[in-house]
């Protein structure tokens, strides 16, 4: 027999580590960092008592875990360390300051800082900084402190997926073992669907229906350009540029449009300026095309990797012998982060920072970047790798099979209409994309091969979920609220879950006609 009898109990065993997980985040306010090592154990101690489990075969989950860890984490590292290294430079803000000059109208302004620049800055960083340092911008503009938040989470949220230079679509790939190329395409097609409803969120927090009439048009076209370079760069393989390189498109797109059509409202302006801020992310875009399309073979020749020995439970489930997950040490994606992060430090030292808003000069010292980073690092390390170490236990045990098995035979045809609503619940639980792909990735993949359903679609459906229930996770709404003073954090919570609840059903629908 590979798994136990499909009885309720069986079941609930199988489930109880991530209700576990569940309960402490949300019900009990703990950090996922906490609730994953609670959640790991709960894993374990089940799996030894009700599924078979022994000691070879937790070494071996463990084993795995570390290195599916590891190729998630190197990217997170970096990120962070980049954006440390442009932010200590003042170039976010720079860039900020420069945006609202383009228009004065209010839903422009809106759109321009809470979708546009915001799903730039997830692409390029995340982490709760699109929400962090967009909130505030948009509140200088007038903008109510709840709706200002609202919008920066929101915004950016059909972002989050290939955003973080890609760390939750990878971390997809790697929890699934399917190839990128595969899920590529169909999540690309997921996400311009939340492209067009984190749009049309932030147009009607910032004036209603007389927004959207305004600028609907506008809306429509900077949607089909950042959702379109999305899907073209996903598609040709460059998983870590897509959300980045879409922002970008979305930021030159509406510059182009401003300055062109009104020249004299544009005059504040100064393109030589932003310019200068965005040359960090010019080193960026180099350094990966050159990483990945001319030097991809020689950084590819160092690979981190380990073969595990197959295991089984007591009930015959088997995971049979093979390696773990490979890294490439000096051409991963969080190597392509490190250069350009060493190379825009060095531009800055060379040619200065900016200045603050206040004018006072900016102290740029590396030891301070690298201090924040290491900080910055120590809760996401200690929540992935946890929630990781959950997730292969239950697979090796047989659990998440057993839950497929349970979800296939309860939904049915209907369960592309459950799949993103699934992953919103793991990323709000939380707090994160990266971990809601970590912890049901395989759960969703074994589900829909269970009922013969297209395994892309329900996976591009799971992660498109996850990247709009994390924008309403109380961690990203903690962090949104704690730079504009005056924000109700209940409230941001109840409209930004709404108008994401909106955005994830459209998915759904989706999904389900797709499937």
């Amino acid at each position: 027999m590979d798994l136990p009898f499909l009885t309720i109990p069986n079941v609930l065993a199988a489930a109880a580590p991530i209700l576990v997980v569940l309960y402490l985040m949300v019900g009990r306010h703990w950090p996922g960092e906490r609730a994953g090592v609670v959640g790991w154990v709960t894993a374990v101690c089940l799996s030894l008592l009700f599924f078979g489990a022994n000691l070879p075969l937790l070494w071996v989950a463990v084993g795995r875990a570390v290195l599916l860890s590891l190729f998630v984490l190197y990217i997170i590292w970096m990120a962070l360390l980049l954006y440390h290294t442009v932010n200590e430079a003042g170039a976010i803000e720079a860039i900020g300051r420069e945006l609202p000059l383009l228009t004065q109208d209010k839903a422009a302004q809106a759109l321009l800082l809470a979708w546009i620049f915001g799903s730039f800055l997830q692409g390029a960083s995340g982490y709760g900084v699109p929400a962090a340092v967009v909130a505030p911008l948009l509140l200088a503009l007038g903008f109510g402190a709840t709706e200002a938040v609202t919008m920066a989470l929101i915004g950016h949220a059909w972002a989050v997926t290939f955003g973080s230079l890609g760390s939750s679509f990878l971390s997809l790939v790697a929890a699934t073992g399917l190839p990128g190329e595969e899920l590529a395409g169909p999540t690309a097609v997921m996400l311009a669907v939340c492209c067009l409803g984190s749009g049309l969120s932030v147009l009607w927090l910032a004036g209603g229906s007389t927004a959207v009439r305004q600028r609907g048009l506008f809306l429509l076209g900077m949607t089909a350009v950042m959702a379109g370079t999305q899907w073209a760069a996903a598609r040709a393989g460059l998983w870590t540029l897509a959300a980045f390189g879409a922002g970008l498109a979305g930021l030159v797109a509406a510059i182009f449009l401003f300055t062109r059509r009104r020249p004299a409202q544009t005059a504040g302006f100064q393109a030589r300026r932003f310019a200068a801020a965005f040359a960090p992310y010019a080193i960026l875009i180099g350094v990966v095309l050159i990483g990945q399309f001319v030097l991809g073979d020689f950084l590819g020749q160092v690979q981190i990797n380990a073969w595990f020995p197959g295991v089984t439970t007591d009930f015959g489930w088997q995971t049979a012998a093979g390696p773990g997950r490979s890294i490439d040490l000096f051409g991963h994606g969080g190597a392509l982060l490190l250069y350009a992060s060493l190379l825009a430090f060095a531009w800055f030292r060379w040619r200065g920072v900016f200045p603050a808003a206040d004018g006072r000069l900016r102290v740029y010292d590396g030891r301070t970047m690298l201090r924040r980073t290491w900080r910055g690092s120590l809760k996401p390390t200690v929540g992935i790798f946890t929630l990781v170490a959950m997730a292969t236990v239950m697979q090796h045990a047989g659990m998440t099979q057993l839950l497929a098995v349970a979800l296939s035979s309860v939904a049915g045809p209907v369960y592309p209409l459950v799949s993103p609503f699934i992953g919103a619940l793991g990323a709000f639980m939380t707090g994160s994309n990266t971990n809601s792909n970590v912890v049901f990735g395989e759960l969703q993949r074994q589900t829909a091969v269970t009922l013969g359903l297209p395994v892309p679609i329900i996976l591009a459906a799971q992660t498109a979920g996850g990247a709009v229930g994390s924008t309403f996770a109380p961690a990203k709404v903690i962090v949104g609220c704690s730079t504009a003073p005056g924000a109700d954090d209940g409230r941001v919570l109840r409209l930004t879950a709404v108008y994401g609840l909106g955005i994830i059903l459209a998915v759904a629908l989706v999904a389900w006609l797709l499937a």
